[in-house]
This record gives structure tokens, sequence and C-alpha cells, in this order.
């Protein structure tokens, strides 16, 4: 049975608009319940641009009230890419069947694959083969072995020249089902009608306006090409053998075109139908050698049967003796295709105009059986975003039903919390009580550790004071311990900060007039050596020493360098650098004056 119970088939032909609205019955058929057929005049450059698709569309749906919301849609195949290709033997993955034909895709179509809608059918491919086998005995028997391959039928469009027809059916508030191809459901149709069984090799041959569809069925294997040779291009050759225009040209064609007989034949008696009918019958001599090469390519490259019979359909096979030119050239059984079994006619179906184009309709019926299951080629161009929108309609009932779920277990949520709120509220008290006395503690404690605290300050405050005053006999000790004994001081003075670079002559800037080296109170003992210049400081930084080195002592230059290094190793002190250095007049000792750097400042 038919997924939907009435649909809107539309075939949109080069030059032709086909509708028809179909009732699919319990029993598995359908009734055609309305037809409409409309004319699509050919854009012609230098002329006025005739109506739009969107425009003929909705004048019908408005003239004959169409009714069905769904749409099934059939393009002409004269802008679509067709290829049939063998596939390796990698049945087992569909994801790897998906890539072969992908990449076919790619091969064939001159677009990204953002561009196109694509879509492919599998068909088997089964065959006999034989060979000799030799047994044992030297005899030989001849084995008939059954074998099998699957061919991916490839259909391919650019989205664009989709979705001008999609879109203005979508605007009319119709829903889009599925988009084929003319092609597929002319195979459609005369399969559903047994046109075609699975016997005998059969060709369809349907000749348009713009391009005829060549389709071969061999069993369930289907070959087909689109030739642009057409019925347009037997008008096309008149208007420009007469240098008419290409209305006048189709008139003179309708009114006088036949095929000519080959062979010795009485000409017609004007001469205009003579000269009509050698132009159509050599348009129809170049149409039957694509035929041929087709049917070349068909037996050659996939292994296919000769056609046995023919089967002709489309408005240029009504041109009088198409078929006994085809019967000539092909010498084959030459007959026109009929699937009118596939439907009823209704009572609202005006008899006499589906008659008149009875041969450029079986692609609507084609079409309308794509609502059917089981159809033996099911390809569909529908554009991503009609895709996506339907998969987002499947989902919707699921959806609604989730949401309902979830509002009865919001609803019983709910129940269950009012009924809980009372033994919570209960419960809240009862903590707030036991809180309200753990924040009376909380405060007892806090004040205990606010006293706690005052005394921990005094008691750091003491030992900081006790650890301050011990620092600066730390400090006079380590100095005393690394001083050499070639060496002693005449000064130590404690500074927050260094003093200022000596001057040219190497006295300091605040003692122009002293003398470094004087002896004055020198001592050897280093704790015992003079202070001076002691400043009103709050931390001392630094230690500015100076003193005097006995010259005689071996290595006293080095012995200086050692005492600088061990004071920049000791822990106590963090750099130490010599400011001035220079021998004493009259004497064997060098003064120098040393700036050093505390680790840890001494606060006094």
């Amino acid at each position: 049975m038919a997924k939907e119970n009435r649909v809107l088939a539309i075939d949109v032909g080069a030059d032709s608009l086909k509708m028809a609205e179909f009732t699919y019955t319990a029993n598995g058929g359908m009734v055609m319940d309305k037809f409409a057929f409309r004319r699509i005049d050919v854009p012609i450059e230098g002329e006025e641009e005739p109506p739009t698709f969107a425009e003929i569309y909705n004048s019908m749906l408005a003239e004959y009230g169409f009714t069905a919301k769904s749409v099934r849609l059939s393009l002409s195949v004269q802008s679509a890419f067709l290829r049939l290709s063998k596939l390796p033997a990698i049945m087992g993955s569909t994801g790897a069947i998906a890539k072969v034909v992908e990449y076919e895709a790619k091969q064939t179509v001159p677009y990204a694959m953002n561009e196109i809608e694509w879509d492919y059918q599998l068909l088997l491919h089964q065959w006999e083969e034989s060979r000799d086998v030799t047994d044992a005995d030297g005899n030989i028997e001849r084995v008939t072995e059954s074998k099998e391959e699957y061919e991916a039928l490839f259909t391919a469009m650019k989205t664009d020249n989709i979705t001008p027809y999609t879109d203005a059916v979508l605007d009319s508030g119709k829903r889009v089902e599925s988009v084929t191809i003319a092609p597929v459901a002319l195979y459609n149709a005369a399969s559903a009608s047994n046109q075609i069984n699975g016997e005998e090799c059969v060709m369809l041959l349907n000749i348009g306006s713009r391009a005829t569809s060549l389709i071969i069925a061999d069993g369930k294997r289907v070959f087909l090409r689109s030739i642009p040779i057409a019925g347009y291009t037997i008008t096309s050759q008149i208007a420009k053998e007469f240098s008419i225009k290409i209305s006048e040209a189709e008139d003179l064609k309708r009114r006088y075109g036949f095929v000519a007989l080959g062979g010795a034949y009485e000409e017609p008696e004007s001469e205009l139908a003579a000269m009509i009918s050698k132009i159509s019958r050599n348009v129809m001599t170049r149409l039957h050698g694509e035929i041929s090469r087709s049917i070349n390519v068909w037996r050659s490259t996939h292994g296919g049967r000769q056609p046995g019979r023919v089967l002709l359909a489309g408005g240029g096979s009504t041109m009088t003796y198409v078929p006994e030119f085809f019967n000539e050239k092909l010498r084959i059984d030459v007959q026109y295709l009929n699937t009118f079994a596939v439907t009823a006619i209704g009572s609202g179906v005006e008899k006499d105009e589906l008659q008149s184009t009875a041969l450029t309709v079986q692609e609507l019926l084609g079409t309308a059986l794509e609502a059917m299951p089981n159809l033996p080629v099911s390809i569909s161009l529908l554009p991503r975003a009609i895709r996506k929108q339907h998969e987002l309609d499947r989902r919707k009932p699921y959806l609604y039903a989730s949401s309902a779920i979830l509002i009865v277990c919001l609803l019983f949520t709910a129940v269950a919390i009012r009924s809980l709120r009372g033994f919570n509220e209960e419960r809240v008290k009862r903590v707030q009580a036991e809180v309200s006395k753990a924040e009376a503690k909380q405060r007892e404690i806090n004040a205990l550790m606010g006293e706690l605290n005052s005394n921990k300050g005094g008691y750091e405050s003491l030992r900081n004071y006790i650890t301050q005053r011990n620092q600066w006999g730390v400090v006079m000790n380590e100095l005393n311990r690394l001083t050499p004994d070639t060496m002693w001081y005449t000064m130590i003075e404690g500074l927050a900060e260094p003093p200022p670079a000596p001057n040219a002559d190497g006295s300091s800037p605040d003692e122009q007039n002293s003398n470094s080296g004087s002896g004055d109170g020198e001592s050897r003992d280093g704790v015992q050596a003079q202070l001076t210049k002691v400043s009103a400081i709050s931390e001392i930084k630094y230690l500015r020493l100076r003193g005097c080195t006995l010259i005689l002592a071996p290595n006293a230059t080095l012995q200086e360098q050692g005492f600088k290094e061990s004071l920049k190793d000791n822990p106590i002190f963090e750099s130490a650098d010599f400011r001035d250095r220079r021998v004493v007049p009259g004497t064997n000792l060098t003064g120098f004056d040393m700036i050093v750097k505390l680790r840890n400042p001494i606060k006094k």
C-alpha cells in the first residue's frame, strides 16, 4: 500500500508541465482523479521571457483545484548525470559501497559534492559461465557456474536545477516527498504495467523535446543514457533551413512533419512537407547512430544482451513513421509504450485531453508510483534541506511523547515535593535550633581566639626584639671569623642605602679631607675596631667596611679576593664589593673601602 492516501504527481518536461492527482486504494491500486497539461514555451534568445514554473504551477493549482498536500516531482533528464558502474566484491560493507559510489560521483560530475544532489540504486547482475574441466582420468567435462555481481546506477543533478521547483511547491503550502528523473519514473511505470519483464531485454526510447532518454531493461539490470537529440533538434533544423523563427518552425513541424521512409517511395505532393520529412529523417538518423553506440557500450562494457524489442514514448515519437524508421534501422520489433494499466481513470479527468497527450504523460504515472513500496528503481534527488526537515518532522511525534512523559514526571515530582515539604520544615526547625547553639559556641571560640592572638602578638614582638638584639652580634662574630689575619678594620658603618660612588681622587663625597688609611685607634682585632657614623636609621641593609691590609703578607691580593668571595657564599651576607683600594703613603699597608649587603636587614 502507498505511503500517502493522496498525492500530487508533477512531471516537469522541457516544453510541458503535467500534473495529476492520485488516490491510493486499500488493495494497492491507484486512481487518477484529476489531470492537467500545460505547454511551456521554450526560452528563445531575443524574445520575451515565458512565464516561470512557479507562475504556471500556481495557475494550474488554482484552475484545477488540486488539494493533495503531498507532492512528488519528476524532472527532465537533460541536466542530470547518469552512470552505471560495476562494484568490487565489498558487498558486506554498506559504508564501503557508499564510498565507492561517491568516488564515481566525483569522477562523473564536474561540480563539488556540496553543490549536487545524488543517489544510487544497487542492481544485481547474474549470469552463467561455462568452462571445461579435466578430471583425473583425462576426461573433459563441461561445467556451468552461476555468478553474480552488483552494479550501482548513479544519478546526480545540481541543486540549483532542483530548488526552483521544490521552492515553488513549498511556497504553495505543500510537502515535497521525492524528486526523481523522468527515465527512472518511466522505467518504474513500464515495470508496474508488465511492459517489461526479466525474460527479455527491452529498450525504452523516450523522445522528448530537448533530449531522448534511452533505457535498456535487461532482467533486474538497468542502463540509462540521455541523448541530446530530440524533437527540438528537428525544429531548430527547420528554422535554420527556412530562416524562420522557432515558433514558426514548430508549427510547420506539427502540420507537415513526418519521417521520410528509406528506399524508393513516392514523395508527397507538397514540396514543403518533402523537405521537412528529409530534415526529420536526417535528425532521426543521427539519433539512431547514438542509439547504436549506446547499445554497443551496453554490450561490450557491461556484458548486456541485445535488445529484442523497442517501446517508444514521448512527444517526439508521435511524428508519423517514427516506429517504421526505427524498425527499419534496428531490425527489431518497435511498439508504443502503454503504462495506463497501472492506474484507474477517475470521472474528474478529461479523457480527450489525456488521450491526446498519452505518450507524454507516462513519466507522470511512474512519478505517482514513487509512493508505492518495492519499486524496481528508487532514486530520490530531494535537496538536503528538505530531507533534514523531513527527518525533523519524523521525529516530532517522539518529541511530543517525550515532552508529555516529562510533564507527567514533573507532576509526580511536584506532588512528592509537596508531601515532603511539611516533614522538611520540621527538620529545618530542629536544625536551626542546633545551629543557634553552635553559633553561640562559635562566638565563645572566636572571643578566646582573639585573646590568644593578642597574647601571641605580644609574644612575637618580644621574640623579634630578642632576635634583633642578638643579630648584630651574630653579624660581627661571623665577620670576625671570615676576616684574614692580615686585614683589620678602622671603621664599620651600618647603612640603609649604599653610599654614592667615590670621587675621582678616591675620597668619599662626605669626607673630602679624611684619610682612609688613618691609624688612629687601629687594632688587629675586628670586633674591637672603631665604629663610626652609625646614622639614626631604623633598618641596616648594608655594612661599610674600611680598613687596611698588610702588603708584605704573601698573596695579600688573593686573600682580599678570597675574603670577598667568602662573604658572598656566607648565608648572612648577600654581596661584597670593593669601592676603593690604594696604598697608604709611607707604609706597607693597603687601605680599602668595602660595601657588604646583608641578606636579612638588622632592625634597630
